[in-house]
This record gives C-alpha cells, structure tokens and sequence, in this order.
C-alpha cells in the first residue's frame, strides 16, 4: 500500500487496505499476527488493527489468540465472478472435452499485473504440485500462460512491464535472467504459443496458446499442462497444439456474445 500513484477522486483508502489485507493471506501465510498483517501490506500497526476489526465484523477474518486467518465468506467473493461471468457455462466444458482428449489438466488465465490469474480449470490430477485452481495467482514470467499473454503485449507495453519486473527463482530451471526471458517472449510471439518445463514448480510441463479478441488483442490465454516425467513440451506440440488453438477460437467466439465475460477478458 506504499503506492504513491495519483489516485482518482473518490478513492477510498480504507476500502483498498481492506481489500490488501485479503489478499495478503496465501499459502506461506495462512495465519498472522498484527504485526505480520501491518508488514505485508505495508501499513501501519493501527491501520491493520482497523481493518482487521472490520473484516472479522464482516466475517471474513477469524481471530485464534493473536493470530488472523480467513474465513470460508471470503470464498463467496470469488464465487459471485464465476457465476456473474458464467464461466461455468461458457469456458469450462472446453476445458473439460481437452482434459477428456489428452488428460492431465487445462485451465484459462489472464494477466493482472505482475501474475497470472486463473479464471477456469479443470483437472484430472491428483499430484501434489502448484495447483491452477480458479482464483490462483502465480508470477506470469514463469508460466506458459504468462508468457503468452507477455507476447500479445505491444513492445512499449513489455519493456515497461520487464524493466518493473524482479524474477525471483522458484526452480533450479526458472527463467531469471531479462535478456533471456525478452528472447524466450520473443520467441512465443513469433510462433503463437508457450511451452515450459519446470519454471513454476518441478514436473509441470505446459503449452499455452492466445485467446484472440475481435480486436486482435490478446485478453487471456489458454493452457494444457501434464507431469514432466510423462510428456517433453515436443510431444505437447505435435499432439495438442492443433486442438488447443481450435478450443482457444472457440472461446473467443464465446467471449464475444456474453457481456459480462466480454467486459471482463474482452478489453
């Protein structure tokens, strides 16, 4: 919440670090204590005690002795998107029929900011790894899907987007390097697709294609992923390229003739 952009009138700075102290809860930290709350969101002690008084009120915070955690309401928040969206309808019985052809997994994610967010997934995998389920959240320099959607940037779009960007190491083969990951993007968009191996977590194997708009802009991107032991990213080429991008057209088409999900993935 250090931020300094000029906010817009009418911004509500209360709203925002609630919001930021939701988001601040993950895997690493499942629970917190006041102080731990204060340090990720880059607030004052007072402002998260404020906030976090707020949010249990509400019933999104649970409090156990000087620990915070989530409560299952905050769920309902992402629940009113997928059914506001009907992604339920429109975009996950593609994935199913590709899970059903090829197996593994697939899953549908755009960009939002730094990260990858999933707004689809389907699975029939049972390995323990980082999983796509819908509203998860992982660097986009990392990922299939990230890559491709870094490839539909414009080149101002991306320069920018690298020069703020601070890789961080998440495998022993993760990417890190600008210059290399600039030629790995390069790369995406003269060909239309991702692969990677083992950048986000050890064993996943991806390939990922661009969801087209009208407008030629790509709005999200589409994935098919396996373990890494079972399939190398040519086998993933050969045998799933072809349908992937036939499902991706589909969903665009998709996209395009239901409001809500156009004014989400469409702009």
């Amino acid at each position: 919440m250090d931020d300094q952009t000029q906010r817009p009138t009418g911004f509500v700075e209360a709203l925002a670090k609630g919001i930021a102290i939701l988001e601040a809860f993950d895997a690493m930290h499942s629970e917190m204590t006041l102080s731990e709350v204060a340090r990720r969101v880059a607030i004052s002690p007072a402002a998260a005690r404020r906030g976090l008084i707020t949010l249990i009120e509400l019933g999104y915070v649970g409090q156990r002795g000087t620990r915070f955690y989530l409560k299952p309401k905050v769920m309902a928040l992402g629940s009113c998107f997928y059914f506001a969206t009907r992604i339920d309808e429109i975009i996950l019985p593609d994935l199913r029929a590709l899970v059903e052809t090829f197996g593994d997994a697939s899953s549908v994610g755009t960009l939002n900011d730094r990260n990858v967010i999933y707004v689809a997934h389907y699975s029939q995998q049972r390995a323990r790894r980082a999983s796509a389920v819908v509203g998860a959240s992982y660097p986009a320099f990392a990922t299939s899907i990230g890559r491709v959607l870094l490839a539909g940037m414009s080149d101002a779009e991306l320069a920018s987007w690298l020069a703020a960007l601070d890789p961080v190491p998440l495998t022993a083969r993760t990417i890190t390097d600008k210059t290399e990951l600039y030629t790995e993007i390069m790369r995406v968009r003269e060909q239309g697709f991702a692969t990677t191996v083992d950048q986000l977590d050890y064993g996943i194997t991806a390939i990922a294609v661009p969801i087209i708009n009208e407008a030629g802009k790509t709005v999200a991107a589409l994935n098919s992923s396996g373990y890494s032991g079972m399939l190398s990213p040519q086998e993933l080429v050969a045998e799933r390229l072809t349908e992937l991008r036939a499902v991706a057209k589909s969903i665009a088409q998709q996209i395009n003739r239901f409001p809500t999900l156009r004014a989400v993935l469409g702009d």
